[in-house]
């Protein structure tokens, strides 16, 4: 471990209270606030995001938010390189880091350390993509299957981009994704105190996850995706356009649904999210449990608490 600071992480489900309890902290340490979020990372998408507002963040501001366009690739690589810098920096200045998001992957890869996985290569993905062209993406998934089933199992077989990058892993290496992942990285090098913030009674959670859609909704979530969609850089396939609520809200003005189909499903899709994200909470090693249910000033004391 390396000095007295401790690094703090805090958890949860989408619409939970995260941020919430984390701008709390905010005024009650001497800290800096990093967001685990691979969506927030892009700039423009603020409603469906549920992006800290304006005002809020010049109360509490959040490093590695809108640091990308939303064309642009970022990787837990890339995720764990800068949240090291920043906790680096926060430190020196004497400084508590708060990483707070829902973003799971991102802090396992930060906790563990990255898979030894090689780099792109423009030739083996163009080879991919031509056999893709000529066979259509769910044989490539197929083939997927037959060589790295728990990958295939993991990957949907319309996500082409996730599809080539598990194929590309194998030709390249002879090793298969799940081979490579398995294999850890360098470990996180501070003392963290790991929270989890949740609703104790799961309809609850649902009921925050439907109310939160309809008022991005409200708040013009759908003309955000019709600027999004405008702008010539962007498609359906990248991966700032897979998040929850963008996927659906894209596919609806593509006349795929109509609206009340629309909500549902991005509701739906939101309340899968939550689920995933319980599921790599409920086997997380080391980490408290709060409340979305309780109240603020119990949450801080249990964070306070864990720290002296």
């Amino acid at each position: 471990m390396s000095g007295l600071l401790p690094v703090i992480f805090i958890m949860g489900p989408t619409a939970s209270g995260k941020t919430a309890l984390a701008m709390e902290l905010l005024k009650l340490l001497p800290a800096e606030l990093i967001s685990v979020d691979s969506a927030l990372i892009y700039r423009g998408m603020d409603i469906g995001t549920a992006k800290p507002s304006s005002e809020e963040l010049i109360q509490a501001p959040h490093h590695l938010l809108d640091i990308l366009d939303p064309w642009q690739s970022y990787s837990a690589a890339d995720f764990r390189d800068d949240a090291l810098r920043l906790i680096s920096d926060i430190r020196k200045r004497g400084k508590i880091p708060i990483l707070v998001g829902g973003t799971m992957l991102y802090f396992k890869a930060l906790l563990d350390g990255i898979s030894p996985l090689p780099a792109a290569d423009n030739a083996v993905r163009a080879t991919l993509e031509a056999e893709a062209d000529a066979i259509g993406w769910p044989a490539m998934h197929r083939q997927l299957q037959q060589i790295d089933p728990v990958s295939a199992e993991r990957i949907h077989p319309n996500d082409p981009q996730r599809i080539n990058r598990a194929l590309e892993v194998y030709r390249l290496t002879g090793s298969t994704l799940t081979e490579l992942t398995a294999q850890k990285g360098e470990p996180f090098p501070y003392k963290v105190h790991q929270f989890a913030i949740a609703p104790i009674d799961r309809a609850l959670l649902h009921q925050r996850i439907a109310d939160r859609f309809r008022q991005m909704l409200a708040d013009g979530f759908e003309q955000e995706v019709v600027r999004l969609k405008s702008l010539p850089q962007l498609h359906a396939d990248l991966p700032a356009m897979r998040c929850v609520g963008y996927r659906q809200v894209w596919q609806y003005l593509d006349g795929e649904f109509g609206y009340d189909e629309m909500i549902a499903k991005g509701i739906a899709a939101t309340r899968q999210l939550a689920k995933r994200q319980l599921t790599w909470l409920r086997g997380w090693p080391d980490v408290i449990w709060l409340k979305s249910e309780a109240e603020p000033a119990e949450n801080l004391q249990a964070v306070l608490s864990s720290l002296s």
